[in-house]
């Protein structure tokens, strides 16, 4: 039987920084029509939005989540339990963002569809927190517990074709949380990257 083992020394740099900044600046790009309507919606600026969906919280997370897991699972650069939770939820959430913004671009979807989408991920940000909060990681908790509040969010404004008050209350709502949420991740990406190279200590 042949094997083949790869064997690479440990990497202190996971890319956490790559995941943080394309979900946060996607965040912010969303969060603002959502929560004040800027720039108005129109087929035009819904590509324009959609494309970035796709490949800023979309790519950028995709990538983060595949490098994790290889890291983790493959070639052993990564060690830290807690960075399987990371893999997770920077594959799954890229994958998802996939998904957003070609239904933006298309310009017509039933908004209803993504009662059972928001569902389950706002079960992976709960578990998100668990797990951070368990290895005593505050600041990455607060992204899950941010992201929590999103797909609770979402869920309401789903239900708008049905139950349309509740619905405008959960789009705005969706926007307060993308752009506070987009804030804080875009913190954490100046966080890890300046405690990664030169030594800071912003969120240790």
């Amino acid at each position: 039987m042949l094997g083949t083992t790869i064997n690479l020394p440990v990497s202190a740099f996971p890319p956490l920084a790559l995941g943080f900044m394309g979900l946060g600046t996607g965040y912010l790009i969303y969060g603002l029509q959502e929560l004040f309507g800027y720039p108005k919606r129109s087929a035009d600026n819904d590509v324009a939005t959609g494309i970035w969906g796709i490949w800023l919280p979309g790519f950028f997370q995709f990538v983060a989540g595949l490098y994790l897991f290889a890291g983790l699972a493959l070639f052993g650069t990564f060690t830290a339990a807690p960075l399987y939770m990371a893999a997770l939820a920077f594959t799954a959430y890229g994958i998802h963002w996939f998904a957003i913004g070609w239904i933006r671009i298309r310009g017509k979807s039933d908004a209803r569809i993504n009662v059972g989408m928001a569902f389950g991920f706002m079960l992976i940000s709960i578990l998100g927190a668990t797990v951070f909060l368990g290895a005593h990681d505050a600041p990455v908790a607060g992204i899950f517990i941010g992201l929590i509040c999103v797909y609770i969010a979402d869920i309401l404004a789903s239900l708008k074709p049905d139950l349309p008050k509740l619905g405008e209350f959960g789009e705005r709502a969706l926007g307060f949380f993308h752009l506070g949420t987009g804030l804080w991740l875009l913190y954490m990406m100046f966080a890890v990257t300046l405690d990664f190279t030169i030594g800071y200590h912003w969120i240790t």
